[in-house]
């Protein structure tokens, strides 16, 4: 039995070589589910990056807020998402970011049904 996965321009799967990529990025951003370690990284966010091991690509998508870097080089939306709350992003924030669009058009989008493709 096979599974057909249709590619969508400018997206990317995240599978298991996507996870083992991004293993490091990953566990440094769900850490931030914890109170005291989002101080730790709002108070010396390079330092933080440090601690788990980042690779030097993986650390400066998280200095730059690069939202797309991040997904790209394996790190987990519901990670990413971890992050943004810091710097008051919601999802629709990075929706937007992530289509090319602002986060009013993005949420406009979503109202009218979403994007169609093919």
């Amino acid at each position: 039995m096979s599974s057909y996965t249709p590619h969508i321009e400018g997206t990317h799967v995240f599978d298991t070589q996507m996870s083992n990529r991004g293993r490091a990025l990953n566990k440094m951003l769900y850490s931030l589910k914890d109170p005291q370690n989002r101080e730790q990284f709002s108070a010396d966010e390079a330092a933080y990056c440090d601690k788990y091991l980042l690779t030097d690509e993986q650390k400066q998508a998280v200095l730059d807020r690069d939202w797309k870097k991040m997904t790209d080089i394996g790190a987990s939306i519901f990670y990413v998402i971890k992050l943004a709350a810091i710097d008051k992003k919601s999802m629709q924030d990075l929706g937007g970011v992530f289509t090319g669009m602002t986060t009013e058009e993005f949420k406009a989008e979503l109202k009218a049904g979403g994007r169609k493709f093919g």
